[in-house]
């Protein structure tokens, strides 16, 4: 099962300049089938613009998560803890096998009544192409 991920442009950028090995969550899929993430890139860019697979997820308090992962972190320690502030869970899915599109997808031209999910939402049966 596919997901699409909404994130901001620069980290976007960080991924696929291989620096953000890792995109973090404050909360994860509930369906244990999703193996594919759809990357929407946000305003003002607003199109699928890549895809990875996913690797481990890891789960852990901020601080142990951060000491694991913060060289492939991709962002730096301030906006990492401002984005788990109060939060005592932290996630971070792997990113393997990174594919950018060759031309990005509009997802308001490809899906029908398509809004920007505030965190992430199920692809399930959808069919994207250029």
């Amino acid at each position: 099962m596919d997901v699409l991920l909404s994130i901001k442009p620069r980290y976007v950028k960080s991924i696929i300049d291989g620096e953000k090995r890792y995109e973090f969550r404050k909360k994860v899929f509930r369906n244990p089938s999703v193996s594919r993430v759809l990357i929407y890139s946000s305003s003002p860019v607003k199109k699928i613009v890549a895809s990875f697979e996913v690797g481990k997820i890891l789960e852990d308090r901020p601080a142990d998560l951060w000491e694991n992962v913060k060289d492939y972190a991709g962002i730096d320690d301030r906006d990492f803890f401002d984005y788990f502030a109060g939060k005592s869970r932290a996630f971070a899915i792997e990113i393997q096998d990174l594919q950018e599109l060759p031309e990005p997808i509009d997802p308001r031209e490809a899906i029908p009544g398509f809004v920007p999910p505030q965190s992430y939402c199920y692809m399930d049966g959808v069919k994207l192409e250029n």
